[in-house]
């Protein structure tokens, strides 16, 4: 070490995935509703940011590609994996308020357990447990 003070190593401190939405009001109603995430903000009815648990997903009103949402759902093509405890009991949370399960909680070879949500935009959300 050269000097008398040490470098200190970079670091992610958040990432947060943008989904393209039609109806932002709606989005963030779903996020908020069904998967129990809050509302961060929404600027000027075309941008918004939500979060659970300190993780975000952020919310821009804008065209999507649909033939490329339609192209993602039938390969499951996630939108995002979102690692999580207690799967067993998010599952029974967001199935209780409606959220719209497209795969069920089950044991993957690869070692996790989890489960598949569709938003109403059609992103597609891996909610995931490593099982030890």
């Amino acid at each position: 070490m050269e000097g008398s003070s040490a470098k200190t190593a970079a670091k992610i401190t958040s990432l947060a995935p943008q989904f393209l939405v039609d109806d932002l009001s709606q989005a963030v109603a779903y996020y908020r509703d069904r998967l129990g995430f809050a509302s961060d903000f929404v600027y000027e009815s075309f941008y918004a940011s939500v979060s659970r648990d300190g993780f975000s997903i952020h919310l821009k009103c804008a065209p999507k590609n649909v033939a490329e949402r339609t192209h993602r759902k039938q390969n499951e093509h996630l939108d995002a994996y979102i690692g999580v405890r207690d799967i067993e009991g998010l599952f029974d949370e967001l199935k209780s308020k409606g959220a719209n399960i497209i795969r069920s909680l089950e044991e993957r070879p690869w070692g996790c357990k989890d489960f598949y949500v569709e938003d109403p935009e059609g992103y597609l959300l891996c909610f995931s447990e490593q099982m030890t």
